[in-house]
């Protein structure tokens, strides 16, 4: 197995104003193509930071990042930016949602981005909506469903272009038990098909439903388990 993300020595480290904060301290890991992984720890263990610095929304203070074996660690924003929009699938906990348009320009507004023709990023918008069974809704806006609803419009808008790394925080966050097992199930789905999939959560029960769980406490990876393959 190919490693998609490989984090060596990466620190991170903010200036509070009266004080340097280290929210990552000597950060290794790897994390192969395919892999359902999680990363679990409670408010300021780091693994926010984390998110974002894979996520390439920021720059570790320190170390190297290799995202399919680039490092991006010194990248520009304007850099950073294209990598987000080619390579990262991004589910937000609040959905992040546009209410003013449909669920089908919600998915496709990515895909506007990445300069696709029309026709081809409605298909990629129509087929992404209908995988997680919301076909019928194509045409409602966010306000007219209910939150997990949006949720799955999100994971449709994620996973449309074929991204090479999916990125979850803590995606059934604002939605009831129901709502949070079909979206864990079109994750689990996404993960059989070959998907790379990082979880960001502090619930240990939602990480116990992938293959590798990662445990952060004071921006110390503390455990890092596999557990038994997702079925």
């Amino acid at each position: 197995m190919e490693n998609l993300i490989e984090l060596r020595r990466l620190c991170k480290t903010y200036d509070s104003g009266e004080a340097e904060v280290e929210a990552l301290h000597d950060v290794d890991l790897s994390i192969g193509e395919g892999e359902f992984v999680s990363i679990v720890g409670q408010s300021g263990s780091g693994k926010s930071t984390l998110m974002n610095i894979m996520g390439c929304l920021d720059l570790p203070s320190s170390g190297s990042y290799l995202l399919g074996g680039v490092d991006i660690a010194h990248s520009t924003d304007e850099r950073l930016s294209d990598i987000r929009n080619r390579q990262i699938g991004f589910i937000f906990q609040g959905f992040n949602l546009i209410d003013s348009l449909s669920a089908l320009e919600n998915v496709e507004l990515p895909l506007i981005y990445r300069r696709l023709p029309r026709a081809a990023r409605e298909r990629l918008a129509r087929e992404a909506l209908q995988r997680v069974g919301l076909s019928h809704r194509m045409h409602h806006r966010p306000g007219q469903m209910s939150g997990g609803q949006q949720q799955r419009v999100a994971i449709a808008r994620a996973v449309a272009a074929a991204p090479a790394l999916i990125l979850a925080d803590e995606p059934t966050g604002n939605l009831d038990t129901q709502s949070g097992e079909q979206v864990i199930d079109i994750l689990r789905a996404l993960h059989e098909e070959g998907r790379t999939i990082v979880l960001i959560t502090h619930d240990p029960g939602l990480a116990g439903r992938t293959g590798r769980v990662i445990r952060l406490r004071d921006g110390h990876i503390v455990s890092d388990t596999a557990r038994h393959r997702s079925a």
